[in-house]
């Protein structure tokens, strides 16, 4: 699935169960010290993505650590993001020459479980759309893509931004006919994230069991052409 959304300069790498032979590298282990067995299978593996999908950026394998909040230390130089849900795990990179950042979420393709998740997740506009999507793309749980799709906008906005972005800071637009979706920012963004109007653009793709969205930024050159 992964190759249908990250494409160069970004590169990903996918699994659709976990490798009971994946092995953490140092630092790693000290950050699931205290998880289950099979949470602890599931990150290893997120973990073998990440450097399957360094490998094919040409890049030689390293630790992949965590910030405070626990999204992904990538080694200089490198953007990233990593994602799993119930039977997948994938990772996307890419080089910061050529991309500000990278956001990647898997999600099933089932109805969010939590009632009154819906009203939390989404604006009233978004809200008010999803049912035509549910009528023209009825194979496709569109409250749980829309909730991937946040999850793929805030994994792109917060290593620049370096800050929260709740769910009603972006409003979400889907273009099935392209597989691809819109989210206007309605706080202030860092230039090197986006500039006015504050737009982000990704993509995604549905099969039978599951979603997968991703939000690519690439560097633009500036005024001077650097």
């Amino acid at each position: 699935m992964i190759a249908d959304l990250i494409q160069p300069p970004a590169h990903g790498a996918e699994a659709f169960g976990d490798n009971p032979g994946a092995v953490l590298f140092p630092g790693e282990d000290a950050l699931i010290e205290r998880a289950s067995p099979s949470r602890r299978k599931e990150f290893a593996t997120a973990r073998e993505c990440a450097r399957a999908a360094l490998a094919r950026l040409g890049q030689p394998p390293a630790a992949i650590l965590a910030d405070h909040l626990g999204a992904p230390r990538w080694p200089d130089g490198i953007t990233g993001s990593i994602t799993h849900c119930a039977g997948y795990r994938a990772a996307a990179v890419a080089l910061t020459s050529d991309v500000v950042s990278v956001g990647l979420d898997a999600a099933p393709n089932r109805p969010l479980p939590r009632p009154g998740m819906l009203d939390v997740i989404a604006r009233e506009s978004e809200r008010g759309c999803l049912a035509g999507l549910r009528e023209t793309a009825p194979g496709v749980c569109w409250d749980q893509m829309l909730f991937s799709a946040k999850e793929s906008v805030y994994k792109a906005w917060y290593p620049v931004a370096r800050r929260w972005l709740d769910f009603e800071s972006a409003d979400i637009e889907f273009d099935i006919r392209r597989r691809g979706f819109s989210a206007r920012l309605l706080v202030h963004a860092p230039p090197a994230l986006a500039t006015a109007p504050a737009i982000l653009r990704g993509t995604w793709v549905a099969s039978a069991e599951l979603l997968l969205t991703a939000v690519i930024v690439r560097r633009t050159a500036s005024p001077d052409g650097e």
